[in-house]
């Protein structure tokens, strides 16, 4: 399944701040109806994703009906993001 939207950078801050960009509810609900034939374990759902010229594969997080998509420091760093940045994204799931 491949998805595609924008989405704003989010600081999840902790002892290491994390960033991510939380993927709608309508394409939430779409990767959950897929999910158990995705999966590869505790519920982890593999995902390629492209941001600008950057693509990698990292896992999409669940919190509160949604998901989120980590976003890498090299990734920020190369496309020069940060917090409050809006971004378009491609996810190519169980990739």
């Amino acid at each position: 399944m491949t998805i595609e939207f924008s989405g704003t950078i989010i600081q999840w801050r902790g002892p290491a701040p994390f960033y991510f960009v939380a993927i709608p509810p309508e394409q939430s609900d779409d990767i959950k109806a897929i999910a158990h034939s995705v999966t590869y374990g505790w519920g982890v759902i593999p995902v390629r994703v492209q941001i600008g010229n950057s693509t990698w594969t990292t896992s999409l997080f669940p919190k509160d009906g949604i998901y989120l998509v980590p976003i890498k420091a090299v990734i920020r760093k190369t496309e020069k993001l940060d917090e409050g940045d809006m971004v378009d994204m491609r996810l190519d799931i169980g990739r």
